[in-house]
This record gives structure tokens, C-alpha cells and sequence, in this order.
């Protein structure tokens, strides 16, 4: 970044930018919502008000603007809205700027600032009074602004520590880790607070990747372990949308991992430290532990881990199927998930299964069951499995088991068997998607000339029943509406839109598919699509707000298209009048209107 020549235009700007940072961008700097800080070694420094003051950064390699910006977006890694205001608020006094802008305010803007251009006070001036002055002046200057610098004191203390003739302090980077982490009276970190706090530990975490690269590996194992759980503890009580804590605790790792790695600590002890922190945890940051660990613990530190979770999992009872699967121990799943990725590195699928068949308690780990042996070239075995989970009594069928056993099924021929699942699929729930799904299989079939029937015969028995029953007794109905739109969506992929017009005509459907039997009918049959557009202008204005009325603008311009391929061009005048009468206090609307004219 440093030593970049900081030649750009507008015009470089708005190549980079997409249209909505632009114009807000734009609207920033009109605002004058931006401070240019500093402009140093071919850095432009600003801090730009918005939804909190955000420190930005522009600077130009091999001839593109690059920028950083302490916003979501910037962190992100967008050239943001902030970022655009600063380039032009650096650019203000360039006439290519106020044609960019057209604004009075830039153009006011840029002559004030040229006025004071030469009496502008710049970073060559301060690096010249510096280095006038004596080490004592200095360290004086430095001192009385070390209490109220949170970032400058954070970074000269964890400087000092590093310095002193015993080595690293550690005491004292323990102390700067657990008050950047410190999350005190706040109580809580809200999401705009959350940047500056993460950045204050992100540059602690600096610091400690700066011992490691000096040597120092067995102080960063426990100084990055110290850090990994305050930062653990304070993901509990802040607002990480951005997901910044969790880049750091994943960078924590790393270092962590790499340090074990120099200073190749006793591998049984750090096996148990390791184990302990996967299954206590709340968070995922040591999963996997030891296979990212491996090269680190060797044969004695795995055979302790293994141990470990061998002498854990012996404790949990086995869990049958119905059975609440988190009732037992809150470290059940994570447990289960080690013992699972050792088996697997040992590569004997009947421990992993031994493993996975600990609990049974949905017909989901049939599945999985079977999933391991069909993947290990046993079929047979898949099939069994499989088969013992649909015959398993605990809900509603798991429809992922059925579709794998019909498909095994398929595969032996057993045709009538694999269209029996999924038949009571649709039965279960008639909807399109299992519709479509018993045409997938019995196309294998060669048979869905026969399951169509069936299945429209059913679907229409079903929406008969639903109509002679109340609806609050119908379950089937509380899902679906009862008329024809499922018959009309059927014949709809199909591309059959003639039978769902019909469909529709007889038994009605939802507003969304009248609206696509609409567009259907446009061409051939003009009056039937005109007659449901006209059906749908007042709920969509209704609705209010730019949107719905650019909606219904959009449907209106269609209405008369329509009506004047009908012959009806005085009827279409008629009919806007009659619908800006109707609507004529919505002037956003009317606006629009006043566009088709």
C-alpha cells in the first residue's frame, strides 16, 4: 500500500463502483459527511459519518484504486458507498468532481478548499517536526496521549512486553488479551460497537503471530489458548452478524496449530487439553481436533485421544428409535462425531457402524447406516439397513429412506415395490413436487401412463372430500386451499395449459396461477386473459407502497395492449378513468399513470 502514486480520476472511481454505492456515495460527499484525516505515503486516510463514523482508506496499485473501509460492506471486501465519498471529497478541488456532482456544495466546497490549499499543514511537515525534536520531547508527546489512545496504548504495551531483556512478558500480553476481550459494563456489544471491539482483539492477535514468527512457540500455545477462550466467552455477549469473531477464532487456531507444530509439546497432555475443549465447547472451534492435530500428536497423542473418547462414549447408553436423541448428555453429538471421524481414519466400516448404530433414534440414521455400506460396495447390506428404518413405528416416514430403498429397488427390478413408497408419498401429501416425484419413478417403471390416472383420480377425490367436509376438520385442506389449484399447477408443468384453464374454470385456483393461465391466454384467447387482469388491479393498488403501484402500473399498460387488440381503444380510455377515479388519492400512482398517456 505504501509509496502508491495517487493519481485517479472520477471517471477511474465510478468504473470500480456499483450503481447504488455510487449514488449514495455521491450523496455522502454532496453531505460533506467526509474527513480527509491524513494523506501519507500515498494513503488517503478519512473518517466518513454514517450509520456510525467509519475509518476508510484509498489508495492506487498498478494504476487501480483500491480502498478499505470498516463498514459490513468494506469488510466485505466492497468498494463501498464510504469509499466513494472519499475519493471525491480527495478529489473536491477538480472540476472533474463538480461536473461529476453538479452540485452547488461541491462547487462551494472546492473553492474554500482551495483557498486554504497553501496554508495546509501535511504529513511531511509533522515527520519533519519529529525528527527535530529530542528522544525525551518524544516519549513526552507519546505519553500524554498514551491515556486516552486505546489503540496506540494497547499497541506499546504489547510492544513492551515483547521487548524486555527476560524475554516476552507474558503475564502482560495475558492482561492486553483479557482487556481487549473485556467486555465490562456494556454488558453487551451491539452490532455497530463491534468493529472497533474486534479490531482492538484482531490486534492483539497480531501480536501474538508476531511472537510466534520470532521464536517464541511455546509462549504462543498458551497465550492463543488464552485467547481462543476469551474469545469464546465473548461471542456469548456481542453481536457477531459480521462473522469478524469468528475469523478471528478460526486465524487463533491456526496459529495455535502451527505453534504446537515448533514447539512440539508433550502430545498426551495436549491430546487431553484438546479433547477436553472439542466436546466442551459452544462453539466449533477445535472440531476435528484430531485429524487437524494429527501431525502434532503422533501415535501416543492420538491412542490418549482415542482413549479419551472411547471412556466417554462407553457412558452413553444406546438410544432406540422414538427416543429423544438430546436427552441423555448435551455432549452427545459432538461425542458422536469424534468417535465417527476416528473410525473413519481407521478406515473399518464395521466400527463405523458399530459407531453410528449407538443411536437409532430416527429413521434418518437408517440412512446413514446404509449410505456407509452402499459407498463401501455392499449393497445388500445398504438394503437391509434401509429397510429396517421404514419399518421402524417413531412418526411420519422418513421420505429420504423411502426414496433410497426405491431406488434399490429399482435398481433389482422390483418395480411394483419401489411405485408402492412413493405412491403413499403422494398419498400423504398431494402437491406437485410428489407429483412430479412419482413421475421420476415411474418413468424407471415404464409405467406413468397408469400412476397419472391414478394420481389425478386421487387428487380429485381428495379436493371433493375436502369440500363436503368442514374445513376446520380436514387436515389436508388446512394446507391447500380447496379448489383446483393443485390440478391446475399439475397441468401446468405438463404444459397442458388448456386442461388447466379447465381446471381452473370448474373449481377456481390461487391469484398466481390466474395470473400465469393468464399470460398463457394472452395470445390466442386475448378476452380471457384481459377479463383476470382487470380482476387484479385494485388488490395490487391496494397493497400501496412504489412497488405494488409499479406493479399494477405495468399490469395496466397490459390491459390496454390487450384492449386495443381487441378493438376496445375507447374502452381502455374509459376504464383508466375509471380506475384513476377509484384510486386517485394514491398520488404516487397517479404519477405513474400519467406516464402510459
Amino acid at each position: 500500500m505504501a509509496g502508491s502514486d495517487l493519481q485517479f480520476t472520477k471517471k477511474d472511481l465510478r468504473q470500480i463502483t456499483d450503481d447504488r454505492s455510487w449514488e449514495r456515495g455521491v450523496g455522502y460527499f454532496d453531505d460533506e459527511r467526509v474527513e480527509i484525516l491524513l494523506v501519507d505515503d500515498g494513503v488517503i486516510h478519512a473518517r466518513v459519518a454514517g450509520t456510525d463514523d467509519y475509518r476508510v482508506q484509498l489508495w492506487v496499485k498498478d494504476g487501480e484504486i483500491e480502498g478499505e473501509c470498516s463498514c459490513p460492506m468494506g469488510d466485505d471486501g466492497v468498494f463501498c458507498k464510504h469509499c466513494v465519498a472519499t475519493g471525491l471529497a480527495f478529489l473536491a478541488g477538480e472540476a472533474e468532481v463538480v461536473e461529476a456532482t453538479g452540485s452547488t456544495k461541491a462547487r462551494q466546497r472546492s473553492r474554500r478548499r482551495a483557498k486554504k490549499q497553501d496554508k495546509s499543514i501535511t504529513p511531511d511537515d509533522v515527520r519533519t517536526f519529529l525528527t527535530r525534536q529530542d528522544k525525551s520531547r518524544l516519549v513526552e508527546i507519546i505519553m500524554d496521549r498514551l491515556p486516552w489512545d486505546d489503540d496506540l496504548r494497547q499497541k506499546l504495551f504489547l510492544r513492551a512486553a515483547r521487548s524486555g531483556k527476560g524475554g516476552p512478558n507474558i503475564s502482560a500480553y495475558r492482561k492486553t488479551i483479557t482487556d481487549a476481550t473485556h467486555i465490562g459494563g456494556r454488558g453487551f456489544v451491539e452490532y455497530r460497537a463491534a468493529w472497533d471491539f474486534v479490531r482492538r482483539i484482531d490486534a492483539a492477535v497480531d501480536s501474538i503471530q508476531e511472537l510466534l514468527d520470532e521464536g517464541c512457540a511455546s509462549e504462543v500455545i498458551e497465550l492463543s489458548e488464552h485467547a481462543i477462550a476469551r474469545c469464546e466467552q465473548a461471542l456469548g455477549s456481542m453481536d457477531d452478524s459480521s462473522g469478524n469473531m469468528g475469523g478471528i477464532l478460526e486465524r487463533l487456531c491456526e496459529i495455535h496449530h502451527a505453534a504446537c507444530l515448533s514447539a512440539k509439546p508433550d502430545p498426551e497432555e495436549l491430546a487431553r487439553r484438546l479433547f477436553r475443549w472439542e466436546i466442551e465447547t459452544s462453539y466449533d472451534t477445535f472440531y476435528g481436533a484430531a485429524e487437524t492435530y494429527a501431525d502434532v500428536l503422533g501415535k501416543k497423542g492420538l491412542t490418549e485421544y482415542r482413549r479419551l473418547a472411547q471412556s466417554e462414549w462407553d457412558k452413553l447408553p444406546p438410544l432406540a428409535p422414538g427416543q429423544d436423541r438430546h436427552s441423555y448428555d448435551h455432549n452427545r453429538y459432538r461425542l458422536t462425531s469424534i468417535m465417527e471421524s476416528l473410525a473413519r481414519a481407521s478406515g473399518d466400516v464395521e466400527k463405523l457402524v458399530a459407531v453410528m448404530s449407538k443411536d437409532l433414534s430416527s429413521a434418518y440414521r437408517y440412512l446413514q447406516i446404509a449410505k456407509v455400506y452402499q459407498q463401501d460396495g455392499q449393497p445388500d447390506a445398504a438394503l437391509k439397513w434401509a429397510e429396517c428404518g421404514l419399518k421402524e413405528p417413531a412418526g411420519r416416514p422418513d421420505e429420504r429412506l423411502e426414496d433410497f430403498v426405491a431406488d434399490e429397488y429399482h435398481r433389482r427390478r422390483r418395480h411394483d415395490e419401489a411405485m408402492a413408497l412413493i405412491w403413499g408419498q403422494l398419498e400423504r401429501s398431494p402437491s406437485l413436487h410428489t407429483y412430479t416425484h412419482l413421475k421420476k419413478h415411474a418413468d424407471q417403471a415404464k409405467e406413468w401412463s397408469n400412476w397419472r390416472q391414478k394420481a389425478l383420480e386421487l387428487v380429485h377425490r381428495r379436493i371433493g372430500e375436502a369440500q363436503r367436509r368442514p374445513h376446520s376438520q380436514d387436515r389436508w385442506a388446512y394446507h391447500r386451499p380447496m379448489d383446483h389449484s393443485l390440478l391446475v399447477e399439475m397441468y401446468l408443468w405438463e404444459k397442458d395449459a388448456e386442461s388447466a384453464w379447465q381446471e381452473a374454470q370448474v373449481g377456481g385456483c390461487s391469484n398466481t396461477l390466474w395470473m400465469t393461465l393468464a399470460k398463457h391466454r394472452e395470445k390466442d384467447h386475448p378476452a380471457d386473459a384481459l377479463a383476470i387482469y382487470r380482476k387484479q388491479i385494485d388488490p395490487m393498488v391496494n397493497q400501496t407502497g412504489n412497488d405494488a403501484y409499479r406493479e399494477a402500473t405495468g399490469l395496466v399498460r397490459t390491459i390496454g395492449q390487450l384492449m386495443i387488440q381487441l378493438g376496445e381503444r375507447k374502452q381502455f380510455a374509459a376504464y383508466l378513468a375509471e380506475v384513476r377515479a377509484t384510486h386517485k388519492r394514491k398520488r404516487n400512482f397517479m404519477k405513474m399513470l400519467d406516464r402510459l398517456d
